[in-house]
């Protein structure tokens, strides 16, 4: 069932991307600070006099002084350190980027100006840019800032590579732990980065110490859940969601994720949390088509279909959409309609055997014959024939009179169909008495 992989994405992005309501899993803090230098040269008066003023947090003064020095010394790295984390605290990040890559071009070797760098650089979103100065930074000598500097450097390259990698942030995380005590947040995320990598027990394992030390700790809760239901332990996923749910009513990810455990375990509840779920986020598209598949397979087509109607205007070319719509069709009946567009939708995605069984279908019920066989044909190439499909083989040969393929697939169909299909069991039987009378 498709529904499942939309349920999972959308809740899976509440965890890693916090969805509205959500705390960020582990935001990346400011810079390194200039209190701790890396091998200290010595330092310029007014450069001094700067510092001072930084300590006491007066940054309008160090701006001024150290923009009066650097005019005079551009290339002084401290001091362009120093300018950028004055910017940095007055909120000119973009200022303070350009101070922090002179500082790195001006000393390649500075620890706070490649961290510092790097780190604005991961705040503002631009993580592949800030990846190369907090690399540079994990090998190079932290000074006086020390180990815990250095770890917040691996820390923050484990954010970047968190979704791309896992594998890798795991590694980078494993680095930073090794300099400074696991923190709650390294708990969570590596949980998050084993689920990622299929590592379902050691994730749950670290969700759950989490919980034991913080008990009302949403984002472990939300990763326990979504681990249980990656490992099909529907019962137990949903009473966690509930839980949570209980601290959190509108959690959207765990409201998802409830949702999830409940279509798994077929309970009629899934409906409306789903429909709470698109009325708070009526533009998310894949909500939407949640909503709709359920809606789909509870028996109401027609409303299933309302809601496909926007996304298959959106995305006219998506041929699981098509699919979607034209399975709707076909259960309201209309088979003209669904012929149309389980023909668009073959031609897009000729490996889709959902297509061709609709195609096929849709075929049959406006007795076009040949183009049910040929769909027949083409979706044997990846499902196995079941008591449905042989039925159509067997009644689109009979409408061809080809009379020995007809017998041979009545046949087959009775077999397979051991009287769970009586209405269409008792017409093969009367056609197969006709067709082999005439023999």
């Amino acid at each position: 069932m498709r529904l499942s992989a939309f349920l999972l994405l959308f809740a899976s992005a509440c965890i890693a991307v916090p969805c509205p309501g959500q705390a960020p899993v582990a935001p990346v803090a400011g810079p390194a600070s200039p209190a701790a230098r890396s091998n200290p040269p010595e330092v310029a008066a007014e450069v001094a006099a700067a510092e001072e003023a930084i300590v006491k947090s007066d940054w309008k003064t160090a701006e001024s002084k150290l923009a009066a020095y650097l005019t005079a010394h551009p290339d002084d790295a401290r001091a362009l350190f120093d300018a950028g984390y004055a910017a940095d605290a007055l909120n000119e990040l973009d200022q303070a980027a350009a101070y922090y890559q002179r500082a790195v071009k001006a000393d390649p070797q500075s620890f706070e100006a490649q961290l510092s760098l790097g780190l604005l650089l991961a705040r503002q979103g631009k993580m592949e840019e800030a990846r190369a100065p907090l690399e540079a930074a994990t090998q190079l000598d932290a000074g006086e800032a020390g180990a815990t500097a250095k770890a917040r450097a691996w820390r923050a390259l484990a954010q970047i590579d968190r979704g791309a990698d896992p594998a890798k942030a795991s590694s980078e995380l494993l680095d930073a732990i090794k300099l400074t005590a696991e923190t709650p947040r390294d708990t969570l995320l590596a949980a998050e980065l084993a689920a990622a990598t299929n590592q379902l027990d050691p994730a749950e394992a670290a969700y759950r110490r989490v919980l034991q030390s913080d008990g009302k700790n949403l984002e472990a809760t939300a990763g326990l859940v979504h681990v249980l239901i990656a490992k099909k332990q529907y019962a137990d996923a949903e009473a966690m969601a509930r839980k949570g749910l209980e601290q959190s009513p509108d959690d959207p990810a765990l409201t998802a994720q409830l949702a999830t455990a409940l279509v798994a375990q077929d309970k009629a509840e899934a409906i409306p949390l789903l429909e709470k779920l698109h009325q708070a986020h009526p533009q998310d598209e894949n909500m939407t088509r949640m909503l709709a598949e359920v809606t789909a397979e509870a028996g109401d087509a027609a409303a299933s279909d309302k809601l496909y109607a926007p996304l298959v205007a959106a995305h006219p070319d998506d041929a699981e959409l098509l699919i979607a719509h034209g399975q709707n069709l076909i259960r309201q009946m209309r088979f003209a309609e669904a012929f149309q567009v389980f023909t668009k939708a073959t031609n897009l995605a000729p490996a889709d055997a959902d297509g061709w069984s609709g195609l096929a279908f849709s075929a049959s019920k406006t007795r076009q014959p040949s183009v049910t066989i040929n769909a027949l044909t083409m979706r044997s190439k990846s499902l196995p024939d079941n008591p449905s499909t042989l039925f159509l083989w067997a009644t689109s040969y009979d409408l061809l009179h080809d009379r020995d393929l007809a017998i041979t697939y009545y046949k087959h169909f009775l077999e397979a169909a051991a009287g769970k299909f009586p209405d269409q069991e008792w017409q093969a039987r009367q056609r197969l008495l006709l067709l082999e009378k005439k023999q």
